[in-house]
Parts: structure tokens; C-alpha cells; sequence
């Protein structure tokens, strides 16, 4: 801790630096000569009506270099720096003519251009202009496409609200990207991973509309990317000619519980570089109120616990990063994120035995304290290369390296209040390091204007390390335990190739793909030298097909198949006993599940109405699920791969701006599900069905007031061994916005009824056991402030694993 805010001046200092040295140039210049401040107001020509959000483009007279731009205000006025008075301006806005000014006289530092008035297009011209310049959606063999126009471009709009336009995406009023109504979205810059849109931070709010030439929405992934599951991946794209200048953005937020944080993101560009940067701080409580029961029903005794935990985090983040173009055809990137986090879990829990004739046989009262430090660590780079002949030949080449260490010591005490004597003290202490590198090489190479090729690889490992120690109190000294005690090693190797071809023919699209990966892990506890190793190779297929019936409406087909792979939790045997009849352990002889998924979806556009459905069918083999074992009322849950699963639903997700007034947005998912397999020896094959539903109406009201409200339900399901009730609970979001757009004031509260409980039975001849949990309301304000071109921006701080 005592190093933490020296390499957080440190940091602070480098990014000065690079900001300085951006601006080099420009101030170079700027020292040869007074600074000339450029003002004007642009009418239209035929009313002599402001204009706002005309665009003003600064550029020298000598060469045309330019030197700087901006947007007109709501009085159509607009006001710019130059290093020199040899300048001209370029003034343009949608439907209009594009003028160009000289440059005036200077008096006193000022050059006062007046008044400059812009006429309209011809009407033909201007009917076409406008519909081009329109934003759309299409259909593209393995993606949907959601091509950015001035609509949005012109407005001034973010990143954020970009996203929230297209369809099947939205984004809340607290920043959160979802996708058909689900959170775990990759986002993608470009195509690739970036710290810009990672979890660590949100730099999202320093790109605006009119950097975006479109979003690209996957929800059915094929062999280019990564075979691991997920919930869908969005791309954004940005232009080729970005705008310069400096972006930025301010956040302050506060709740209840304690959630406080500071942010300010920074972006730079200029003509060869894009500097980027964030720096933010912050305190969170997330409170958990928790209550089980575990009934032996052969002996008649239960024990019962209540209580509640808490995760208490001190965080900051950095960021630095850059863009540098070479050229107009090779871009290199690099960036880097620090995190640390210093963790407070205080925790107190009361249990209960209880004989069959309900008697009490003791009771007694178990707390924690547990103290952790989390120094996380990533750097990345990245190198594009554009090809001369084709705007789509581009060869990317990637390497993302990323550390995470834990350092976490906890002592657990109980007391004994009533009954049978439960005193007795415990430590545990945990080392953990993962460290986990990615390089990956894609090359897109379009053969003729209707067909492309893909191909590349990549290289993917993990390597974890986790030493676990646990003490019991003899009356005198701690003394370690052998059996809970032992180190845990996690090494994962996988190596892929992939190719890829699409053809277009005319309203058909064709696109077919194969990926090959091998995969090497290793385990390994050290204590006990118990090794399991695991070596297996995969051919991941997949198969697009899309048809543009109309403007209005299109199909798509498609077909891929998944891995999911068993994290470092799932195969981890050792846990945290703050709990010590409810125990969570991985299995380290857990292997992967597979999943084939087929998909056929249709879009309707009819004006202000957006209608997606799919019609979806996935079968898993090797189905990972939590199950549960008894002894002596302890239950112990550890991952298995336990039978098949198929699953055949229907997905239908809208968005209707029925006005100015209010915009609906709605998810609805049913499935039916088919379980096979057998555990322990016995048969459990059945069939059940599941289903969701969310819609969020967002209201722009007067004064620049959004008001958001969001209901969601999922229903009940079964599981192999339990039942888990349903959830019903809602979400409110309130917004004000200030200074024509670049501030906002918002207040958001999560869940208003404290009704998103979580319930889960297991109830057979021999146990029953009934476990509750509750988070509660949570509610958050803050105010945000976007400059240059910034955009008003929620910085949250990075987001939790779980």
C-alpha cells in the first residue's frame, strides 16, 4: 500500500508527458507567433436561422494541413485556435453547400469572420443526400450491420447512444451493453480486443458518432473467433479519417451502499497519434444477505444458518495507451491498464442445531474478518496493416498479456451462545497468481468486389498458481491442516487456425468457416502430488447463410459449435470455509462441455418499429452442473460433466419509438429443455421449460429529463438435483442533462423492491437442503462532463468477477 501512491505519480507523470508530447508540434508552432482566436456564427442563407452542429474545419493555407475543428452551438456560433493567420475554414452541414472562407483581418489576437450563411442543396440532391446519410441496418452472411449516419452523426451522439440505436442492443442509464436483453457482451474496436472497451474501465465515452462508420452485431459467432462461449459479441468500427482533437470526460458518483468513484478519461488525436488515458478511484460495499438450511432426513437433525457478508473494496485504475500511424496503411498500437485493489470482507453468521422434536441443541455465532490486495496488470499490442488494393485487405497481428495476483488472509472465530460447546478459531491464507497471454494473427484477404477469405491463428495460455494454507487454533498456537491445505497449479495451453470463405450473390449470402484447436492442460497439487492432465484436439465448424428480401425486412441462417472450458474456480478443490456446512470446491478432473447451436433469425424495419425473433436449437454434451453431496449435515457442491442437454426455443426482441415521448424495448425468451444422463447410477433423464421476459420504456421528457424504468422476470427451473424459484424485480434510471448535452446529472436504483431474491430447494428421501440469498437496492448518483468531443461518460470503476 505504501508504493501505491508513488506508482500512481509515476504513472500520472507519463501520461502528462505523452499529452505534452502530442501537443508538441502545435506548440511549437504556436511559439513562433501570437495565437489567433477564430470566431463566426453560420446562418442559413435563405432565413438567417442558426445552424447547429455545423461543421468547421481550420486548415493552412500554405498546404491545406489541417489545423483543427469544431462544431457549431445552438446560436450557430463558433469559436477556434490557430498557430497562424494564414488559414482558411471550411464550413458544411447536412443538405447544405459546402463554403469555403478566407481568412480576415486580425485585430488584438481575433479574427472576426462574421456572419457566414450556407444555401441549400438542390431538392433532388438533397432528397438523396439525406437518405444515404440515413442510419440502417442489414444483414452480412455471419453479422448484422448497423451502418452509422449523419442522423446520429450530426447529433452529437456518443458511443454509448450509437449502441443504443441499434438493434437487440441496449444500453442503461448506468452504462451497462447488453444484448438481447443478456450483460457478458465482448465488445470489439475494429475487430479486435481493446482496453478501450475493456472491463477495466470505460473509455467508450471519448468516442463519438461521428467516429463511427458502423456496429456489427454477432450473436452467432463463426470460426474467426474464439470457440469459448458467450453471449455475443458487438464490433465497432471506426472511420478510417477519425476527427482530431482532444476528447475527454469527468465522473463523480456516490450510493447506497457505499459505491463513491472518481474518473476522467482522456483521448488525444492528432495527425499521427491517438493517445488515450484514464485515471479513477473509488469505494464500493456489496453486501449479501444470506440464509440455508440443511435437514439430515435420516437422523431428523438440521442445521440452520443466517447472517450476512460483505466485500468491501478500496480500487484505482490507470490506463495509458496509443495509437501511432506510421502511415495511412500501418497503424501500431500500444497500451497498458494497472489496477489495485485493497478488500475489507467483514462477515458474521449465526447457526443452529436443531433435533428432530425441534429442540435446540446448540447455537452459536460465526464472523470473519478477511483483508486482500489485488494488484491487476495488462498490456497489449497491436499491430493493422492496410493493403493498397482493397479497403477490406488487412492484415492484424495482436498480443494481450494480462497478471492478476491475490493476496488474502481471513480468520474465522465462533462463540458459543446456547447448547453444545462450538468454540474454536481458524486462519487461512491465499497466494494466487494468474497470468494469462494471448497473441493472435488474422489476415482478411477479399478476392473479388462479392467474395472474402479469412484466415489466421492463435495462441491462448493460463498459467495459475494458487497456494492455500489452513490453521486451526489448538488453545495455544494455529496449527496447519494437513488435509484442507496443499498447492494448486493450472496450466492451459491452446493453440488454433482458422479459415474462412463468404460469397454474395446478389440478395443471397453464403459464408462457411472451420476452426482447429488443441488444447493441453495441466494440474497439479503439489502437497499431495496429485496430478491430472488433459490433452484434447476440436474441429469447430460453422455455416451462414442471409437473405435481403427487402429493405425492410431479411433472414439469416447459422450454425456453430462451442466449447466451454473449466475455469480455474471450476477445477480448484480448495475454498473459503466461511461457511463450513455449505461448501463450494472445484473438481479437478472436470472437463469441457461442447454445444452445437443452430439458429434462423428475421429483421423487420417498419419505421419507428424494430422486430428481431430467432427460432434457436442447441444440443450440449458433457453438461457442466453444480452437484451437491451430504454428510453429516455438511453439504458439499462441486462442478461435474453430468449427461446432455437440448434445448429448442424462441427469442423475440423490439424497439418502438412510439414518439418523442417514449421509446419500448423488449426481450422475450422461452425455451423447452430436454436433461439425459446418468448420476450416481440412477437415470434422471426429464423436461422442463424456462422462460424471461424484460422491457424497459424510456421516457425523454421536458427540460432534457430521460426517465428509465425496466421490469424483468425469469421463471422457475430445474436443475438435476434442485429447484430454483423464479425473480421478479425492476430497475429505475433518472437523468439530467446539462450544458447542451456535455453534463449530466443521473440517479439509477437497482432492483427498487429488494425483490431479486435467490432461492434454490433440494429436496429427496435423504436431505433436504434450502439456500436464500439477497443483495437488496442498491442506489447510485453521479454527474458526468464530456469535453472536446467528448461524451458524458458513467465510470463505475472496473467491474467485478462475480
Amino acid at each position: 500500500m505504501k508504493q501505491t501512491p508513488v506508482l500512481l505519480a509515476l504513472l500520472l507523470v507519463l501520461l502528462l508527458c505523452t499529452c505534452v508530447r502530442a501537443q508538441s508540434t502545435e506548440g511549437s508552432r504556436a511559439a513562433a507567433g501570437v495565437t489567433v482566436t477564430v470566431t463566426g456564427r453560420v446562418t442559413e442563407a435563405a432565413g438567417q436561422t442558426p445552424i447547429e452542429f455545423a461543421t468547421v474545419l481550420l486548415a493552412a493555407a500554405a498546404d491545406g494541413r489541417t489545423l483543427g475543428g469544431t462544431t457549431t452551438g445552438p446560436d450557430g456560433a463558433f469559436t477556434l485556435s490557430s498557430p497562424t493567420e494564414a488559414v482558411y475554414l471550411d464550413v458544411s452541414f447536412l443538405g447544405m453547400e459546402t463554403k469555403r472562407v478566407a481568412a480576415g483581418p486580425v485585430t488584438d489576437g481575433r479574427m472576426d469572420l462574421g456572419t457566414i450563411n450556407l444555401a441549400g442543396l438542390g431538392q433532388d440532391l438533397e432528397e438523396v443526400t439525406v437518405r444515404a446519410e440515413r442510419s440502417t441496418t442489414e444483414f452480412k452472411l455471419d453479422k448484422r450491420v448497423f451502418n452509422v449516419g449523419e442522423d446520429l452523426a450530426s447529433a452529437g451522439a456518443g458511443a454509448l447512444e450509437v449502441l443504443n440505436n441499434v438493434p437487440s442492443v441496449n444500453v442503461t442509464i448506468e452504462g451497462q451493453v447488453q444484448l438481447r436483453g443478456a450483460g457478458g457482451v465482448q465488445i470489439l474496436i475494429d475487430g479486435k480486443p481493446s482496453v478501450i472497451a475493456s472491463e477495466q474501465g470505460n473509455l467508450l465515452g471519448t468516442i463519438t458518432a461521428d467516429m463511427i462508420q458502423s456496429v456489427e452485431v454477432i450473436t452467432n459467432p463463426s470460426a474467426k473467433y474464439d470457440a469459448e462461449g458467450t453471449s455475443g459479441i458487438i464490433n465497432i468500427v471506426l472511420k478510417k479519417d477519425e476527427k482530431k482533437g482532444l476528447n475527454g470526460a469527468v465522473s463523480v458518483n456516490a450510493g447506497v451502499p457505499d459505491n463513491h468513484s472518481v474518473g476522467l478519461s482522456l483521448n488525444r488525436r492528432t495527425e499521427r497519434f491517438n493517445l488515450f488515458s484514464q485515471l479513477g478511484v473509488g469505494y464500493r460495499e456489496l453486501p449479501n444477505t444470506e440464509r440455508t438450511e440443511n435437514l439430515d432426513r435420516q437422523s431428523g437433525v438440521a442445521v440452520l444458518s443466517d447472517g450476512r457478508e460483505f466485500r468491501n473494496e478500496i480500487f484505482y485504475n490507470v490506463v495509458l495507451g496509443a495509437d501511432y500511424h506510421l502511415d495511412e496503411r500501418n497503424v501500431f498500437t500500444l497500451s497498458g491498464n494497472f489496477a489495485y485493489e485493497v478488500e475489507d470482507q467483514p462477515s458474521g453468521f449465526t447457526f443452529r442445531r436443531v433435533a428432530a422434536d425441534g429442540s435446540l441443541l446448540s447455537r452459536w455465532q460465526r464472523s470473519e474478518t478477511t483483508t486482500a490486495t489485488n494488484p491487476k496488470y495488462q498490456f497489449e499490442f497491436q499491430y493493422v496493416r492496410d493493403f493498397k488494393d482493397h479497403k477490406d485487405h488487412d492484415l492484424v497481428f495482436s498480443a494481450l498479456g494480462s497478471l492478476f495476483q491475490k493476496d488474502q488472509a481471513s480468520e474465522f472465530t465462533n462463540l458459543t451462545l446456547d447448547g453444545a460447546n462450538n468454540d474454536g478459531r481458524q486462519r487461512t491464507a491465499t497466494d494466487f497468481g494468474t497470468q494469462t497471454t494471448t497473441v493472435k494473427l488474422d489476415y482478411t484477404r477479399p478476392l473479388d468486389e462479392k467474395s472474402v477469405l479469412e484466415a489466421g491463428g492463435q495462441f491462448l495460455r493460463d498459467d495459475v498458481g494458487n497456494d492455500f494454507t489452513v490453521s486451526n487454533f489448538d488453545g495455544a498456537d494455529f496449527v496447519t491442516d494437513p488435509d484442507l491445505t496443499n498447492v494448486f497449479n493450472w496450466d492451459q495451453r491452446v493453440s488454433a487456425a482458422y479459415a474462412t470463405y463468404g460469397r454474395e450473390f446478389g440478395a443471397l449470402g453464403l459464408k462457411a468457416g472451420l476452426r482447429l484447436e488443441h488444447t493441453v492442460v495441466e494440474t497439479l497439487l503439489e502437497t499431495t502430488n496429485e496430478a491430472n492432465d488433459q490433452v484434447y484436439a476440436n474441429i469447430f465448424p460453422s455455416g451462414h447463410l442471409s437473405y435481403k428480401l427487402s429493405e425492410a425486412i431479411s433472414f439469416q441462417a447459422g450454425y456453430s459449435r462451442r466449447i466451454f472450458r473449466p475455469r480455474m474456480w471450476d477445477l480448484n478443490p480448495f475454498f473459503n470455509p466461511r461457511n463450513a456446512f455449505n461448501i463450494r470446491a472445484g473438481n479437478p478432473d472436470l472437463g469441457p462441455e461442447f454445444t452445437d447451436s443452430y439458429e434462423v433469425s428475421g429483421i423487420l424495419i417498419a419505421g419507428p418499429v424494430t422486430l428481431n425473433s430467432s427460432v434457436y436449437h442447441r444440443y450440449t454434451t458433457d453438461v457442466v452442473e453444480r452437484i451437491t453431496v451430504f454428510a453429516d449435515n455438511v453439504a458439499i457442491t462441486t462442478p461435474r460433466n453430468v449427461g446432455t442437454n437440448r434445448s429448442t426455443g424462441l427469442e423475440v426482441n423490439g424497439k418502438w419509438i412510439t414518439g418523442e415521448l417514449l421509446t419500448l424495448n423488449g426481450d422475450l425468451n422461452y425455451f423447452r429443455f430436454a436433461r439425459g444422463g446418468e448420476l450416481e447410477g440412477r437415470t434422471f433423464d426429464f423436461s422442463a421449460d424456462q422462460y424471461s421476459g424484460r422491457l424497459t420504456a424510456k421516457f425523454d421528457l421536458p427540460k432534457d429529463l430521460d426517465l428509465e424504468v425496466t421490469g424483468q422476470y425469469r421463471s422457475a427451473f430445474r436443475t438435476v438435483q434442485a429447484e430454483v424459484s423464479d425473480q421478479l424485480f425492476a430497475d429505475l434510471g433518472l437523468r439530467k442533462r446539462l450544458f447542451k448535452g456535455r453534463g449530466a446529472v443521473n440517479v439509477s436504483v437497482r432492483d427498487i423492491f429488494a425483490s431479486r431474491v435467490r432461492e434454490r430447494v433440494l429436496d429427496n428421501d435423504a436431505v433436504r437442503q434450502y439456500a436464500y440469498g439477497l443483495r437488496g437496492r442498491f442506489v447510485t448518483a453521479g454527474f458526468s462532463y464530456g469535453f472536446g468531443k467528448g461524451d458524458t461518460m458513467e465510470y463505475l470503476g472496473q467491474r467485478r468477477r462475480g
